[in-house]
């Protein structure tokens, strides 16, 4: 049975992306001597150069942030989503890619696109942050990509469940965990990028493998042909280039496992070091906020000042915005916007009229459905991780 959990309009962004990719395909299939082709078939599209207008934080591996000011709709355009490398971007084709699952199944499997779609698709609206995201914010500084505001996106993603993909290969008693694999490849000695699933995740309904985002095949940087989406969870388990998943009765002993995307067990001091065997493994997002519009600085004319923006909160849903333009003595509700679906951010907005000329720093924070508010204060952690303080921007009016 197809699964269809987002219930919201159509949003005309993607409308648009998804006529686009029909005629660029078509203009491929022509350019190529393949008129009879279909757009699957044309996998090169995942790899057309766009003019970038996200902003550079590494070149190889490739990391790219959305300015907060062009989040303008409820889903991001493919051409803006942020990008998380820890490894080369792999070139791939649908003719030399396939997904092997293997380990504790009772029938090992080597799938190919045309296997997975066999199986009921299904489609879901799904927010996904870099545990990282706000990392440049924390004082002490901590290293690391320093991501600002913008490594976070919403997209429809489209694919098949993994716990059918792993029902078809039979799961053996004594499984508890996904190892996953991507065709990304490791640089020297850094290693590769194993992440792993507990077996409930795996077989939530809402995990998925996405072959297609935003109605077009995923782009390179974002995981073609295939890539695991887990929503409400943490951006790193959504391993791109999905090539190998292993059923294991143990945890991966790699890196990226046993190291990497770990939070300290207690509230530290900033910059205290921590003892990787003192932190646990990171898993839903926290509930958070970002101010769009007006942008950080910006001068804006007396009148109406629209405030705008997005809150997400993982696996809980966002209940409230408030906003706050006195430097938080009186908060204002604001108002959500109508596209929700269970894992993907809301729309927020409030007009404000200023009485008089100044310069006014303006706050947000949300509310989830879980009771957990968006804190003054980000939780210091000597990885970066999970940064939510309260949003605030300052604004001129003149």
């Amino acid at each position: 049975m197809t699964m269809t959990r987002d219930q919201s309009p159509t949003n005309t962004a993607g409308e648009s992306g998804r006529r686009r990719f029909i005629k660029d395909a078509a203009r491929v299939a022509l350019a190529a001597g393949a008129a009879r082709a279909l757009p699957w078939e044309l996998d090169l599209l995942a790899q057309a150069p766009v003019a970038e207008r996200r902003i550079v934080r590494s070149v190889r591996p490739q990391d790219l942030e959305t300015p907060v000011g062009l989040f303008e709709s409820w889903l991001t355009p493919n051409d803006l989503f942020y990008v998380r490398s820890h490894l080369y971007t792999p070139s791939l084709t649908l003719a030399d890619w396939s997904l092997t699952v293997d380990g504790l199944v009772d029938e090992p499997l080597t799938l190919r696109m045309d296997d997975l779609r066999t199986l009921p698709e299904v489609s879901i609206v799904a927010t996904l942050e870099c545990a990282g995201n706000g990392r440049a914010l924390f004082d002490p500084p901590v290293a690391g990509i320093q991501w600002e505001r913008g490594a976070v996106g919403t997209a429809r993603w489209t694919g098949v469940r993994l716990a059918d993909v792993l029902a078809r290969a039979g799961w053996k008693a004594g499984g508890a965990w996904v190892w996953l694999d991507g065709a990304d490849k490791s640089m020297g000695t850094m290693p590769d990028f194993v992440r792993q699933l507990p077996r409930a995740k795996a077989f939530d309904p809402d995990t998925i493998l996405a072959y297609s985002m935003n109605g077009a095949p995923l782009p390179a940087a974002n995981g073609f042909p295939l890539r695991l989406v887990v929503p409400g969870w943490e951006a790193a388990y959504s391993v791109k280039w999905l090539t190998h998943i292993q059923v294991a009765n143990r945890e991966h002993d790699g890196f990226f496992v046993q190291g990497a995307y770990k939070y300290p067990n207690r509230r530290v001091a900033p910059g205290t070091a921590v003892d990787v065997k003192d932190m646990s493994p990171l898993g839903g997002m926290v509930v958070k906020s970002i101010i769009t519009s007006p942008a950080d600085g910006a001068t804006v004319p007396r009148g109406v000042v629209s405030i705008r923006g997005f809150a997400w909160a993982g696996e809980a849903d966002i209940t409230r915005v408030e906003v706050s333009t006195d430097n938080g003595s009186i908060w204002t509700d604001a108002r959500l916007g109508p596209d929700q679906a269970r894992y993907a951010w809301r729309a927020f907005r409030l007009d404000w009229r200023p009485r008089e000329p100044g310069s006014f720093v303006v706050h947000a924070r949300a509310h989830d459905n879980h009771g957990r508010v968006q804190p003054i204060t980000a939780h210091w952690n000597p990885s970066g991780y999970l940064w939510n303080a309260v949003e605030r921007v300052r604004i001129n009016i003149v």
